[in-house]
């Protein structure tokens, strides 16, 4: 009898074959961190339970579901691979807590399922064992955060296996991109060989950064370093050189580029496209659309990335924060599957200041692991280096080594604004303040505040940016923003804090509300950003203002008042370390962990899915108002009619904003959003946003205001 594992119209597949070659790319996936054969076993494993006559009358005559994944389990656990059972057993729903072994059978655990199936016959699927022998594998010994993390890897092997497995039966095979690094490095030097012999004592030293990176990467040691290169010092463009240069030299099979914000991922993404090429390129991150659209032969490029953004199987990788982390700490097999390939990789931190400190020392955690046991190099990229040197130093008894040399980033030639510190400003003194200038940029700590300042501002050159607007219009806004700063045209923005982090614009004058030392050092790198202008002539006033301040902000805002009272440069290394000291432990430690993750990763139940609830960098709490644009509205018509998938979700992301739960009810009472299911809320009433300043932060024009 030939047992089937899928079929198409014209063909099957043998349970066997599947097995095999699952096992074999699962295998081949693992050895990356030294769990081939575990990865092997795992393969060989996951889908016996298609052996059984009811998986069988499931696929050849469309019977009943069946669960297939237990048996595989069973036999695992029979062998003492507790590990590979529970990855085996979560392939398909994800990972579950283990649990403990006297978890009752209806409990949600790995061992309560297994106490589930206890009394099923045990040959019910036998025929595996003529056709398939499980190989033998060692059992590695650890600490339990890092076995949590060790399942999670193995994991992913598996799940990834089985679906390109899967897809090459289905002839949708995914066509692996290696690295070409020799031809990748030609291409940073063909695009930079412009810069020498650099004019200017800026580009002067632009280049002797980028020289000193590319020099330290190809030494090929090390796996844990610090870049701290001040706004302007050509930072982007050196880690990534430093990364193209280790990567050779150390065999990495990819480099994967973290940023904080969506909204300065797209500038990076381009730039690197610039660099090295559309083709080795992968941009993912919910803002980013790779449609193969509906044709027979769609576009060949656009369908390759659309499958990497599965599994990051491609040479250089751009995504966020909140991609990377929580994929670390997911449990689900469609989010999981990308984190093998994240195993012998150059991955850089940009921003690296911006790990969120409810969340610090899981994140700390995670890089430490990837360094330690997974082969990675991680460089964490900043103008201002967090203090982070006691977490490395508890995870990995060292710290991290700094590429940049002081010379090189302490120079006066990176002095390039005056610092003010000008007290509280009432709403209109600050609105005069800004319609003094013909080109300036606010920076206030609320979304409320950004919207009133700018109606307060002259109509004429006016512009505002925030999370309010969506991202497809936000990324409308900062070109118009750039083409009237380059032509010299009146230009007053005012924007929170999402302009900061990378942004590329350049003002003469930026006036930043009171906020932690590292958002006011980012926002003077909005000011004579290039630097064109001499010092004096460009100034960051920093000031109090009358809207209430968010609460999230006390802690770093209390951190800056502590170390800077405005006689000193803020930009000396000397403040910047005092002021992330006092930040990192202002609150304790128990603030740097706020979800107590750590303590989950160490309990011996290994509660995945408990930690995958819980590990969430963006408030779960918050939901996204669709808004209805001239583009946008045959995306929300599609959605009513309910032709949803993951590309149209994708598209539609371009046109939402987030709002959090008192607001939506809000929304909801006035009749202003309707909720469409799913939890996809759409705009109805149109009154509430406009182009300018997206979202109104009033309900019904003015019935109830948000908090």
């Amino acid at each position: 009898m030939k047992y089937v594992a899928h079929k198409t119209e014209n063909e099957v597949q043998s349970v066997k074959k599947h097995l095999e070659g699952t096992a074999t790319l699962s295998a081949s996936f693992a050895d990356a961190f030294g769990a081939g054969e575990l990865g092997r076993l795992c393969g060989l494993a996951h889908d016996i339970g298609k052996y059984s006559a009811g998986f069988q009358r499931r696929i050849m005559e469309d019977g009943p579901k069946v669960d297939h994944a237990s048996a595989g389990a069973i036999e695992c656990f029979r062998k003492r691979q507790a590990i590979a059972a529970m990855c085996v057993m979560g392939h398909h729903g994800g990972l579950m807590n283990l649990g403990g072994r006297d978890d009752l059978a209806d409990a949600d655990s790995f061992y309560g399922r297994m106490n589930r199936y206890t009394g099923v016959r045990k040959y019910a699927y036998d025929a595996w064992s003529r056709e398939v022998e499980l190989p033998s594998a060692g059992i590695p010994s650890m600490e339990w955060k890092h076995m949590a993390f060790y399942t999670r890897m193995l994991y992913s092997c598996l799940v990834d296996a089985d679906f390109l497995d899967t897809a090459t039966f289905m002839g949708e095979p995914r066509d692996h991109v290696a690295a070409k690094w020799d031809e990748l490095n030609h291409r940073l030097d063909a695009y930079t060989c412009g810069w020498y012999p650099p004019k200017g004592e800026l580009n002067r030293i632009r280049c002797a950064i980028l020289d000193t990176c590319k020099t330290q990467g190809e030494t090929g040691t090390g796996s844990l370093f610090t870049l701290t290169v001040p706004t302007g010092g050509g930072k982007t463009v050196s880690s990534l050189a430093f990364a193209l240069r280790h990567a050779k030299a150390a065999g990495k099979d990819r480099i994967i580029y973290v940023i904080p914000y969506t909204s300065i991922i797209e500038q990076t993404a381009t730039e690197f496209r610039k660099i090295l090429g559309e083709d080795v390129v992968l941009e993912h991150h919910s803002g980013i659309v790779y449609d193969d659209g509906e044709d027979e032969n769609p576009d060949a490029k656009q369908k390759r990335m659309k499958y990497a953004t599965e599994n990051w199987d491609m040479p250089i990788v751009v995504t966020t924060a909140v991609q990377f982390f929580e994929s670390l700490y997911d449990n689900r097999p469609s989010a999981c599957r990308k984190l093998h390939n994240i195993a012998n990789s150059v991955v850089i931190f940009d921003e690296a200041q911006m790990l969120p400190l409810p969340y610090l020392k899981p994140c700390v955690y995670a890089i430490s692991e990837l360094t330690r046991a997974y082969n990675v190099t991680a460089i964490l990229c900043t103008a201002t280096q967090p203090a982070l040197g006691p977490l490395f130093e508890e995870y990995l008894q060292r710290t991290p080594q700094e590429i940049c040399p002081p010379e090189l980033r302490r120079g006066e030639i990176f002095k390039r604004v005056t610092f003010h510190k000008s007290g509280k400003l009432t709403k209109d003194e600050l609105a005069e303040g800004l319609n003094r200038h013909a080109q300036v940029l606010c920076i206030v700590n609320s979304r409320a505040a950004a919207q009133e300042l700018y109606g307060m501002l002259e109509e004429e050159g006016r512009y505002h940016l925030s999370t309010l607007m969506p991202p497809a219009e936000r990324q409308k806004q900062l070109r118009i923003i750039r083409a009237r700063l380059e032509d010299g045209l009146p230009c007053r923005v005012v924007s929170t804090s999402l302009i900061e982090a990378g942004v590329d614009v350049d003002f003469p004058t930026v006036y930043r509300e009171m906020a932690g030392l590292d958002s006011i050092l980012q926002a003077a790198g909005r000011c004579n950003r290039n630097g064109v202008r001499p010092r004096e002539e460009s100034h960051v006033w920093v000031f109090e203002s009358e809207w209430k301040t968010p609460t999230m902000l006390d802690t770093a805002i209390g951190a800056c008042r502590s170390v800077w009272d405005g006689t000193l440069d803020p930009s000396e290394e000397s403040v910047i370390h005092s002021y992330f000291e006092e930040h990192l432990f202002l609150k304790g430690e128990d603030a740097q962990d706020a979800k107590c993750i750590m303590n989950m990763m160490k309990k011996p139940t290994l509660p995945f899915a408990d930690i995958a609830h819980e590990f969430k960098l963006i408030d779960s709490g918050a939901v996204t108002v669709y808004i209805p644009t001239e583009e946008s509205r045959s995306l929300i018509e599609q959605y009513r009619s309910g032709l949803i998938d993951r590309t149209l979700m994708r598209k539609l992301g371009r046109y939402g904003v987030t709002v959090y739960p008192n607001r939506l009810k809000a929304l909801l009472d006035a009749g202003d959003v309707e909720d469409l299911g799913g939890e996809v809320y759409v705009l109805l009433n149109e009154e509430m946003y406009c182009e300018e300043t997206g979202l109104s932060v009033k309900v019904d024009q003015g019935k109830a205001m948000f908090i």
